[in-house]
């Protein structure tokens, strides 16, 4: 039961969608170029080394076989043995390089290059990593990976944010400029009516416009807050008071039901006001009359739960992991011109509660009616 009537259709629905990636066969992570100039520096080194190693190890063996005033074939074992050690030192030295190479070296070159890819747009890259390993560069692989991740994410949100916002726009937009146009060229007169069509529908898009600066601050951390001892009970009373015409109208049944030992929260009343009015339109919204919608507040162990319910038509299984998705409603023939909101509704009333520290979910059955669970922290010390 989605303020934007979240029944049934799919059309609005967030989805994240993982692109291929555009790496061509032979540098797949793994088998990247870097890995040479990478490998040249390490020959280099231990190269060198290793020379270093063999020439002081020669002249130390002559040195001492001198030293000790040795016979000829004396000498000549000792500087047979050193040479020997000389060159078993270098072999050595060989192996542990291409393992530093292997352990080191590789994964490095696999995450920078990785790297590359994503900063050129490829956020689909992910660095080959074991699911258990514990070393350093597993770790590093797997948060490399889990970064990336998001980022696609946060790239597939952007996109899909940029297209519903375009096509909430759209609409109102046409009639506006299809009015304006027809008044201009004499197809329609400037009356009121034509005058106040044009006037709801720069309404709809200043609503719009403000839901989503609403849940842009809200998802960012940065929406304010008035934070004050919340009367739940006064609370209630309000909502059902705003609501008392329409449920009238609609000829519903809103009761509430208000528990007398409450502990104390802390929160912005007009934004928990706001919540419980978005769930409140949509009861009534998706509701046939005679129908209940019941508003109810108890304590929890960890502070109060706030409960929306209704006996209306219900929301599809297959719906309700996409409630809470923007622009996303469940009946496409409704519009905001129809009263069904911005598709936003719901977003913006988890995005509030999250905002409070709490948590909102729902559970429904077709056919049987909605619930909506508001789960809000106690006041420290209460």
């Amino acid at each position: 039961m989605n303020q934007d009537s979240p029944r049934g259709d799919r059309t609005h629905r967030s989805r994240f969608h993982r692109r291929r990636s555009t790496i061509p066969r032979g540098r797949e992570w793994g088998h990247h170029p870097r890995r040479g100039p990478l490998f040249l520096r390490f020959a280099l080194t231990f190269g060198v080394l290793a020379l270093l190693v063999v020439g002081g190890i020669a002249a130390l063996a002559y040195l001492l076989a001198q030293l000790f005033g040795a016979g000829t074939e004396a000498t000549l074992l000792t500087w047979v043995g050193g040479c020997g050690l000389s060159l078993a030192l270098p072999l050595l030295t060989a192996f542990l390089a291409l393992r530093v190479f292997r352990d080191v070296a590789t994964p490095l070159a696999d995450v920078m290059a990785a790297a590359d890819a994503v900063a050129h747009g490829n956020l689909s890259t992910r660095v080959p990593a074991p699911d258990r390993g514990r070393d350093e560069f597993a770790r590093l692989a797997r948060s490399f990976n889990h970064m990336a991740q998001e980022l696609e994410r946060a790239e597939q949100q952007r996109r899909n944010l940029t297209a519903d916002v375009a096509h909430e726009l759209r609409n109102p937009l046409h009639i506006i400029q299809g009015n304006l146009e027809g008044i201009l060229d004499g197809v329609y007169e400037p009356t009121g009516d034509h005058v106040l069509a044009t006037l709801e529908e720069t309404r709809l898009l200043a609503r719009l416009v403000e839901d989503l600066r609403t849940l842009s601050l809200a998802e960012a951390g940065e929406l304010p807050l008035r934070e004050e001892s919340v009367d739940l009970a006064e609370l209630m009373a309000d909502v059902r008071t705003s609501f008392s015409g329409q449920v009238e109208a609609a000829g519903l049944d809103l009761r509430v039901d208000v528990a007398d030992d409450l502990p104390s929260i802390v929160g912005d009343t007009a934004r928990l006001e706001q919540v419980l009015a978005n769930l409140v339109a949509n009861a009534i919204r998706h509701t046939q009359p005679g129908g209940i919608i019941t508003l109810s507040a108890h304590a929890t162990d960890r502070g109060v739960r706030l409960v929306v319910a209704d006996t209306g038509e219900g929301i599809p299984v297959d719906d309700l992991p996409y409630v809470f998705d923007r622009f996303w409603r469940g009946d496409r023939s409704r519009s905001p011109a129809d009263g069904a909101g911005s598709g936003l509704g719901l977003a913006i009333a988890q995005q509030l509660i999250q905002a409070h520290g709490g948590t909102i979910d729902v559970r429904s059955d077709p056919g049987q009616g909605t619930t909506f669970t508001i789960d809000l922290p106690q006041e420290p010390g209460s």
